[in-house]
């Protein structure tokens, strides 16, 4: 029987110092911070977490901020444009803003519709895409109201080493339905109303070079941990070297990086991000998980101070 993800979960990328991190995707985004943690690999780097009002999957964009890294390159075998969608007619207002933050930024069309384009302060491709689907986001902060709030993503660009493989895993193992192509890009769909436009970049360039100002990794919703089990068998009978599944905290996840060499992570949708917090309270403070709690002072000692603040 053949699966089909409902989208995209996350996207992950490394950027540069957290606080123009949390500047840029609270501040002049307007994104909710929902979660402040470590990165459970490496307990002295932050894993920051945005979303909508509720950090509902298919609105969460992470971060490992590393303050003094070294600058990646976008390339082949990375996510290359990660799309947010907005409210229809909201565009307008989105160019002002980025004008007002002095933030340069052009305008395409692509598979008919009008997108923003432009990079955050460590070089991370993102864009702006209007679209009738997709609930409102009900967060407000610095300026960004509901009637214009980012609702979660539209989708992504992928870059890959070899396009005609990757397309086949996008279609064959993710479930992704065909759409078009319009000059180098074909377009795949996903069932969800936000996360589930894929456009495929279908010439190579660049090698892709990991660093600040690079995607990570794109993750995939899945139901439960049931249909997780599900994925790793389903993906593996596909010719996919699955890892173990992983407990993530606020999902358990498993990965494997396609043909194209873009790392693939299928995670699930519970038990999302209140769960140790109220959803009220969520992102305001540190939060680790069990094995890091007895070195919580030291942590905190260790980590870059960070807030949640209006920059207008």
């Amino acid at each position: 029987m053949k699966k089909q993800t409902a989208g995209i979960h996350h996207i992950t990328a490394i950027v540069g110092h957290p606080q123009e991190n949390i500047d840029f995707y609270a501040g002049v985004l307007g994104l909710r911070l929902v979660k402040q943690t470590v990165n459970f690999d490496d307990p002295g780097t932050y894993h920051l977490y945005f979303g909508d009002g509720g950090g509902k999957p298919g609105t969460i964009i992470t971060f490992f901020p590393w303050a003094d890294a070294y600058q990646g390159q976008i390339g082949d075998g990375q996510v290359g444009v990660t799309t947010y969608v907005v409210p229809e007619g909201s565009l307008d207002f989105w160019g002002n803003r980025l004008t007002k933050f002095s933030i340069e930024f052009k305008k395409a069309e692509r598979f008919g519709e009008q997108v923003i384009q432009f990079d955050d302060p460590h070089g991370l491709h993102v864009e702006l895409v209007a679209r009738a689907e997709g609930g409102q986001n009900n967060w407000t902060f610095g300026g960004v109201t509901p009637e214009v709030a980012i609702k979660g993503f539209g989708g992504a660009t992928l870059y890959s080493s070899k396009p005609e493989e990757t397309a086949e895993t996008l279609t064959n193992v993710m479930g992704l339905e065909l759409v078009g192509t319009e000059g180098d890009y074909t377009r795949y769909q996903a069932p969800a109303a936000i996360g589930n436009i894929i456009d495929l970049k279908m010439i190579t360039g660049v090698r892709g070079t990991m660093g600040v100002g690079t995607v990570h990794h794109i993750a995939w919703r899945a139901k439960d941990d049931a249909a997780l089990l599900e994925w790793q068998q389903y993906a593996g009978d596909h010719g996919q070297y699955v890892t173990e599944v992983k407990d993530r905290n606020y999902f358990n996840a498993l990965y494997f990086r396609e043909s194209g060499e873009i790392l693939f992570e299928i995670a699930t949708d519970p038990p999302g991000f209140a769960h140790d917090e109220t959803a009220e309270t969520m992102g305001t403070q540190l939060m680790l998980p069990a094995q890091y709690e007895q070195r919580r002072e030291q942590l905190v000692h260790s980590l870059i101070p960070i807030q949640v603040r209006p920059i207008d």
